[in-house]
């Protein structure tokens, strides 16, 4: 069980005070999250010498969190990744959300779930973060009572429970954004990725899923017996030309919690292992990022300097009959689980 402690961390623009906290297990390894957002700002884990490392992109101060839209950590909703021409229609009634990425909808809109301070409290060893999304923020329909707990094992799992319930109909789709480099710098093109999955979504040329499921066998998707992530990343393929790179929703085969990736860092020899009960999980290559944003340690973001693996439903599910619903019922509970668990080989 964590020892958690806590400490101020600046107050919003809007004046709310905020917290960090640290969960530290019996080997004195450590996360650090944040109230706001529910954001894991670090991570410190040891590398194959025994020397800690933070495996995380965070940022020092909490303007950068509010202002430099990268997402670093956060929690993302009420519903992460996009939706197409921003609306979806649910029993019969048509919501029209913002368009914040060109005409589609993304992460939850202007102000996602990421831009709010959280009620917070320890339990038994456990970070619980609250809040209620009330009927019609970002256009969404329903009070949505949200629940995220941490917990950091002795074993160097990171679990992430969410869970909701809503008043009335409506669409939910949480992932954290997380962005890893198990180096604690540098590119991540030299990490190896395996990933148990045989099939992806390939997408339009707005990164809308098109509905297909396309095998990955014969393409640069296929991470099923593991290769670097920049082996083929340049490769002349449509997709990756689409994404600047890997920013495709893979599907997770099987129920349950079940372990779907594996990622090796060959230069410091850590390990991450993923597991989730979510059906989808989001490859990206931080294709996107730019010296503008910066890390704890004040060095400029690049391209590629991280991946993230965000587990989901599928992109754009309300427009695809064929993929898993996002839809959450009045009154049901919405329950998924995600570890991120940290060793050495």
């Amino acid at each position: 069980m964590a020892q958690i402690t806590s400490k101020p961390f600046g107050h919003t623009g809007a004046g709310e005070p905020v917290k960090l906290y640290t969960l530290t297990n019996a080997s004195g390894a450590y996360a650090e999250i944040l109230d706001f957002g529910c954001r894991i700002r670090s991570v410190f884990v040891p590398d194959r010498q025994g020397v800690p490392g933070n495996v995380v992109l965070g940022h020092a101060t909490l303007e950068e969190y509010e202002h430099s839209g990268t997402l670093f950590g956060a929690i993302v909703g009420r519903c992460a990744n996009r939706l197409g021409h921003a609306r979806f229609t649910l029993n019969g009634k048509e919501y029209r959300l913002c368009q914040n990425e060109g005409e589609n909808h993304i992460h939850g809109g202007r102000r996602g779930f990421d831009q709010f301070v959280y009620d917070s409290r320890v339990e038994e060893g456990a970070l619980v973060l609250r809040r209620v999304s009330p009927d019609g923020e970002e256009h969404y329909p329903g009070n949505l009572d949200l629940t995220v707990t941490y917990s950091f094992t002795d074993q160097n799992e990171l679990v992430i429970d969410y869970r909701a319930v809503s008043d009335r109909d409506t669409v939910v789709n949480i992932t954290n954004h997380s962005y890893f480099n198990l180096a604690g710098g540098g590119s991540a093109l030299g990490h190896v990725l395996r990933m148990d999955a045989g099939y992806y979504t390939p997408v339009d040329g707005v990164l809308l899923p098109t509905g297909e499921l396309r095998p990955v066998e014969g393409t640069p998707f296929d991470f099923r017996s593991g290769k670097p992530l920049g082996q083929d990343i340049g490769a002349d393929d449509e997709q990756l030309r689409l994404g600047s790179g890997y920013d495709h929703n893979f599907v997770i085969p099987g129920e349950g919690l079940r372990r779907f990736a594996e990622v090796r860092d060959p230069q410091s020899g850590r390990r991450m292992t993923a597991s989730t009960t979510l059906p989808g999980v989001q490859l990206y290559t931080a294709n996107f990022l730019t010296p503008a944003a910066h890390t704890m340690t004040g060095e400029p973001c690049a391209p590629r300097c991280a991946f993230c693996l965000e587990t989901q439903c599928y992109p754009n599910a309300m427009e695809r009959e064929n993929f898993p619903s996002p839809v959450l019922r009045a009154g049901e509970e919405y329950h998924h689980i995600t570890v991120y668990r940290f060793d050495t080989v």
